[in-house]
């Protein structure tokens, strides 16, 4: 049966070491597109086999992200299937079993050198040609190792409990081919890799043998990682080869690395270039360092993932935003390119600012109140709120937009821009407020169009363009050069505040 024949499961697999990054994001994205089209599962496997690694909040903060983009793992830690544990951590009894199963049939063996031992061969074996000596065929005799001693001192030692970690041993002349689902056809000669550690002197597994263990135990049909884990494939190769026969090896997809300016998108260009590269804000409680994280810069999920899905992959469309239910019916591994995908902040602004527009102010209502509330900005009527959000939703790429796009619909400007009106003020200017100002004082219904109208009455009887007068105004009521119709800001904040904005910035500007 092939592998598109059973039930399709996939799995993302994180360490809980730090914070999501879009490229880990990406990941699940993907993963989870695939098995939500093929009516399959999506599984969210801890791995957590490095325990120096192994950071306090880092688990939840997965969770937390994941929820945020509204994808729900059919399998998880918190929700456990028959193919538990979900965490490597707790599956570590069962790693060893296969690890002497290769010891047993000669694919793998013990390895008994000690850091020092390690830090000596690199200094003897390093040649100007081999400048990183790696622990493979060239070297592995003249090492500490099973391989390279009799069977009486590797059972001594053994015996003494000197501490060992267990290696594959690499075939000297193969190549090692697979079909990535991405990459085509993928072929490493075995001579160039590494005897990789399988297993650990504290028991615990290393990725290479850990996933393999679990992806076979778990039924994994597919496997879709990073690019950066393409050098580790001849290992996985191997070990499926070994372990399990390749007939039940899963599909994989080796997906292309996110690039930022100046390579792989990393935490450093987020800091020098001032956009985000994790989902949310991730704080490292080992260094309290922080870094921001799309949800709190003001993203919305659903532009997040459709921003996400088009990174590297395109539909075959002119169109560029989907749902999520969308994007599960037109996502296909086959249109996922085969070159880095590069990250254009701009255009993940674009993105949000068509979400802004594209969701019922309903939606943004709880998001916007929220960030208001966090500025001490108390919203008493939600239907007013809901009028404003609607108004000035156009001009806002990100949530955090709609403080300076409205927050003059609450409070009063505390700066005006006067260097914009000064230039051409004069004093038949200062007088046309004045005027207004007393005439509206008398206005009985204060409504846009009666506003509008005694505006524009009294600069025809003053004999001033309106265009001249209405940007002084706008600048009176809000405080710069934004923001939707003048009158219609009038009529909104209300009669006492804009003669009140009025008569603050005629003081201001005639100074």
């Amino acid at each position: 049966m092939s592998s598109m024949e059973k039930k399709v499961r996939v799995r993302f697999a994180p360490s809980p070491t730090g914070g999501l990054h879009l490229g880990g994001v990406r990941t699940v994205l993907y993963n989870y597109l695939f098995a939500k089209q093929h009516q399959g599962d999506f599984v969210l496997r801890i791995e957590d086999t490095d325990q120096t690694r192994f950071v306090e909040g880092a688990e939840q903060y997965i969770y937390d992200c994941l929820t945020w983009c509204g994808i729900t793992p059919d399998e998880s830690p918190l929700q456990p299937g028959q193919f538990g544990p979900y965490r490597q951590s707790e599956r570590k009894e069962m790693y060893r079993q296969y690890a002497n199963q290769l010891i047993e049939a000669g694919y793998a063996y013990y390895a008994f050198d000690t850091p020092e031992d390690l830090e000596k061969m690199r200094a003897d074996f390093k040649t100007e040609s081999n400048p990183s000596p790696q622990y493979d065929g060239s070297i592995r005799m003249q090492m500490k190792n099973s391989l390279s001693m009799s069977s009486n001192e590797v059972q001594d030692l053994l015996n003494q409990h000197t501490p060992y970690v267990i290696r594959i041993k690499m075939p000297e002349n193969e190549t090692i081919a697979f079909h990535d689902l991405i990459h085509h056809e993928v072929r490493f000669e075995s001579a160039l890799v590494d005897d990789k550690v399988l297993l650990k002197g504290d028991g615990m597994p290393t990725y290479h043998l850990a996933v393999v263990v679990d992806d076979f135990l778990m039924k994994i049909t597919h496997a879709f990682r990073g690019e950066e884990w393409l050098s580790s494939a001849p290992v996985h190769v191997l070990l499926w080869k070994y372990l399990f026969g390749l007939e039940h090896m899963p599909q994989w997809a080796h997906l292309p690395l996110i690039m930022g300016p100046r390579g792989k998108l990393s935490k450093r260009d987020g800091a020098k270039y001032g956009f985000p590269v994790f989902a949310m804000n991730w704080t490292d409680p080992r260094s309290n360092e922080f870094t921001e994280g799309f949800k709190e810069k003001g993203f919305l999920p659903e532009a997040f993932v459709n921003l996400l899905a088009m990174l590297g992959w395109n539909s075959g469309e002119e169109k560029e935003l989907y749902t999520i239910d969308e994007l599960i019916e037109k996502f296909s591994i086959e249109r996922v390119h085969k070159s880095g995908a590069k990250f254009d902040y701009e255009k993940a602004k674009w993105f949000n600012q068509e979400w802004i527009k594209k969701l019922d102010v309903d939606d943004l209502l709880p998001l916007v109140k929220d960030m208001f509330e966090n500025k001490d900005v108390r919203i008493s009527d939600d239907v007013y709120f809901k009028t404003i959000i609607h108004l000035v939703k156009e001009r806002c790429a990100l949530i955090s937009d709609f403080y300076d796009q409205a927050v003059y619909f609450f409070m009063a400007p505390t700066e005006i821009d006067v260097a914009a009106v000064k230039p051409k003020w004069t004093i038949e200017k200062a007088n046309f407020f004045e005027e207004l100002s007393s005439k509206l004082e008398d206005l009985n219904e204060w409504e846009v169009s009666t506003i509008e109208e005694i505006f524009k009455n009294l600069a025809a009887e003053k004999n001033i363009k309106p265009g001249e007068l209405q940007l002084p105004m706008r600048i009176m009521l809000v405080g710069g050069k934004f923001g939707p119709a003048v009158f219609e800001i009038a009529h909104l904040i209300g009669k006492a505040d804009t003669l009140s904005r009025i008569q603050s910035a005629l003081i201001q500007i005639n100074e």
